[in-house]
């Protein structure tokens, strides 16, 4: 209990060190008789909720109690003051009727047991006239938080310069006008746009700090020379418990950046969108309903997690032009909005790939996009992109559809493998990486269906390379033949007879390509015989006619007195008379090995080889029997 009492005492001390973190009106007016009304907001702390709230009224030397949450009421404002706690809205509420003079004075409203805790002052004064002035609106909000701040003129004031400025001790200093002048230290955290009904407009201040806290003035016209104005009070308090903003995010050339954004998941604002910061108003680049502007298709996407009370939003494919300010926003009056600068820094993306890919219908096709090292230990998806998200697939997970993720950790490569592509498949893919349910980097490639519908045998390899792209043929390959067109020429009519004529040449096909297979075989052995037949013959020269005698036609060629002629010069006319037909001499043995050059125009050669061959052809012709007589 001592460790729980000097915990709660040494958060207690940095409050009010802090300055305090109660919050009212600086000043109260209400006319004699009448009745007011203040304020005082606290932060909504479980001791805040449960603890002692009072209004007590200054003296010299104490604070004297006159109202308190646990049901005190001073004896002279009993009946005419009450005490309203609100700890849902963070706020109590004090009301007094039948103001006398000697209500006026100074005032604390504060929590606690005693005036030297959290508290505020506040000054309280009764007006002589009969029109009590307008007080100041008050405005508490928590750092870096948002406040949103409702101006309201009359109608006369539709076409008038409406602008915020803040108090300072001799002057109001411009913060923001509808004519585009912004203080350089509100640049890009404040937003100032028309309401619907004329001469009525909103001021959206976002990433508060306390150094914001002071008094402003809202108004039409020009202040201090014409038009009116009227009062704010904004004050900032510091909780550690607030999450703190992304104040700047920094991208490369067509990288990718990723942000928070905070909500109140249990409010009835139903609007959440991302906008991009202009001096005159705020782009609306997509919400969570499904709203896409068409400049940003397939570069942005919204990550909704309503039971964490965030939703993300990542933006790539990032350019010069997309630096500036952007904008996390609800619909809810009350919530928190938020803003991060972006700026673009030299540098290359990590992820890369082939951006635009083309591929026909009924085709097998690999996306890859390569990462480095530093995202080794992250996890990795694909994911196809739609304007209401892009629900991530990771690696080694088959779909339905026939789509599956695959990474090669050696060559660091995340795949998209589809079996066969189909027109509904076109569109943007995001390969992207994430570690411990937080967004990384993501990089988007464009797939664009189109073509004729591949069949199982025009369909690529899809192991051709993990950046396969597949291409439709061009229109010179699939230019039709001279048989195709003579049979479109033909007509309707014709396609019966092509089918019949197309049936019989697959039948006359069959039978003669064995045929031909036979014949070829019986010329092939055909051939070999003849050529080891010629290979064992000797070629003799009779006049100018040439024939093959096989020696095989001789039983033994010194029988019949002839020679070995393997290395013969030149061949000499047999004897006449002699029991050999043929004798083959050779030459001298110098000349051997070197053939002796045939004198083709030689008018003697040419007699004798035809006298050699009429003896010759007698000789053969004689029967042996005839000769012997």
């Amino acid at each position: 209990m001592t460790l729980l009492s000097f915990i709660f005492l040494l958060t207690f001390a940095q409050a009010v060190s802090s300055g305090g973190l109660v919050f009212g009106p600086r000043q109260v007016t209400g006319l004699q008789g009448g009745s007011v009304t203040v304020k005082c907001f606290y932060p909504q702390s479980s001791a805040n909720r449960h603890g002692r709230k009072y209004w007590c009224k200054e003296s010299p030397r104490q604070c004297s109690t006159i109202l308190s949450s646990n049901g005190f009421v001073a004896k002279e404002y009993t009946g005419r003051a009450t005490l309203t706690d609100m700890p849902e809205n963070g706020m109590f509420i004090i009301e007094i009727s039948q103001m006398v003079k000697g209500d006026v004075g100074s005032y604390k409203c504060g929590i606690g047991l005693n005036d030297r805790g959290l508290s505020f002052q506040v000054k309280l004064d009764i007006s002589e006239g009969s029109v009590r002035p307008e007080e100041a609106q008050l405005f508490y909000v928590e750092q870096p938080g948002s406040v949103t701040m409702t101006c309201i003129f009359g109608q006369q004031y539709a076409s008038s310069r409406k602008y915020l400025c803040r108090m300072t001790k001799s002057s109001c200093s411009n913060v923001i006008d509808t004519y585009g002048n912004i203080n350089p230290s509100y640049k890009g955290r404040i937003l100032i746009s028309n309401l619907d009904v004329p001469g009525s407009f909103n001021i959206i201040m976002t990433q508060l700090e306390k150094g914001d806290s002071g008094v402003y003035l809202c108004g039409v016209g020009n202040y201090g020379a014409d038009g009116e104005s009227k009062e704010l009070d904004l004050h900032v308090f510091a909780k550690s418990l607030v999450p703190k903003g992304q104040p700047v995010l920094r991208g490369v050339p067509g990288g990718s950046v990723s942000t928070e954004c905070h909500y109140n998941p249990k409010g009835n604002d139903t609007l959440r969108y991302w906008c991009k910061w202009k001096s005159h108003g705020c782009t609306q680049l997509i919400n969570n309903l499904g709203y896409v502007l068409d400049t940003y298709e397939g570069r942005i996407v919204m990550h909704d997690y309503p039971e964490n009370g965030t939703y993300i939003i990542i933006l790539n494919q990032l350019k010069e032009e997309d630096a500036g300010y952007y904008w996390c926003m609800t619909n809810g009056e009350n919530e928190r909005k938020s803003t991060a600068e972006l700026t673009i820094v030299e540098g290359l993306p990590s992820l890369t790939g082939q951006k635009e890919i083309s591929a026909v219908p009924g085709s097998p096709l690999t996306i890859s996009c390569s990462y480095p090292c530093k995202y080794y230990q992250y996890d990795k998806y694909w994911c196809k992109w739609k304007n209401t998200g892009c629900e991530p697939r990771d690696a080694h997970v088959q779909n339905q559809s026939g789509l599956v993720v695959s990474c090669d950790k050696d060559s660091r490569i995340l795949s998209l493998n589809f079996d066969q592509v189909t027109t509904a498949d076109q569109g943007w893919y995001w390969c992207g990486v994430q570690r411990a349910g937080h967004y990384g980097e993501t990089f988007a490639v464009y797939l664009s269906v189109h073509g004729v519908l591949l069949n199982s045998e025009e369909a690529p390899n899809p192991k051709a390379g993990s950046n396969a792209v597949v291409i439709p043929r061009k229109n010179s390959e699939n230019r039709n033949s001279p048989l195709d067109e003579a049979k479109a020429a033909a007509g309707p009519g014709s396609s019966a007879e092509g089918q019949k004529d197309s049936t019989h040449s697959t039948v006359l096909l069959s039978v003669l390509v064995p045929l031909a297979v036979m014949l070829l075989l019986f010329g092939t052995v055909f051939v070999v015989l003849k050529f080891k037949l010629f290979k064992n013959s000797d070629l003799v020269s009779v006049g100018s006619y040439r024939t093959n005698i096989s020696m095989t036609d001789f039983e033994n060629a010194r029988q019949h007195g002839a020679k070995d002629n393997v290395c013969v010069e030149e061949d000499h006319e047999t004897q006449i008379g002699t029991t050999n037909e043929y004798v083959a001499t050779t030459g001298s043995p110098k000349s051997a090995g070197k053939p002796k050059k045939i004198k083709s125009g030689s008018k003697e050669d040419l007699e004798m080889a035809y006298s050699t061959f009429l003896l010759n052809s007698e000789n053969l012709s004689t029967p042996r029997s005839v000769q012997e007589q």
